[in-house]
C-alpha cells in the first residue's frame, strides 16, 4: 500500500502535495497547526508565505473558515493560538458537495431519490 500511495502522489497533484511542495515544506515550513480533517498548516520563517498540506484530496472548500481566514491574512493569529468565537446558531463547516450524490436537490428535482409528482403543471403538447 505504501508504494502505491507514493506512486499515486508522484503522478497526481490532487491527492496531497506535489514533490516540490514536499521539499519546500521540509526545508522552510514551520508547522502552525492541524484542523479536524487532518489538513496541516504551515508558514515560513518570516511569515511571508502560508500554505496547507491537504489530508487526501486537495479541495479548497475542505478548509474551515477559521483556517481560511488565517491563510488569507484576515487575521494574524492561527486558530490554535486564538480560537474564533462562534455563535450558537452557526452550523459546523461542511465542504462543497456540488456534483456529488450528497448535493442539495430541492423537492421536485429529478435527482432526488423520491421525486414528487406535480399536480400543478400540465405539459404542453402540440396539436
Amino acid at each position: 500500500m505504501g508504494i502505491l500511495n507514493s506512486l499515486l502522489r508522484a503522478v497526481t497533484w490532487w491527492n496531497g502535495s506535489t514533490l516540490n511542495t514536499q521539499i519546500y515544506t521540509s526545508r522552510k515550513g514551520i508547522k502552525v497547526g492541524e484542523d479536524d480533517e487532518g489538513n496541516v498548516f504551515y508558514h515560513n520563517a518570516d511569515d511571508s508565505r502560508r500554505w496547507v498540506i491537504f489530508n487526501g484530496e486537495a479541495e479548497a472548500s475542505r478548509v474551515d473558515p477559521d483556517w481560511h481566514g488565517w491563510l488569507h491574512r484576515t487575521w494574524d493569529e492561527p486558530p490554535t493560538d486564538k480560537p474564533l468565537k462562534h455563535k450558537s446558531w452557526e452550523k459546523p463547516h461542511q465542504e462543497n458537495l456540488t456534483g456529488s450524490a450528497l448535493a442539495y436537490a430541492p423537492a421536485g428535482s429529478l435527482r432526488r431519490p423520491d421525486p414528487v409528482e406535480r399536480k400543478d403543471y400540465e405539459a404542453w403538447s402540440p396539436e
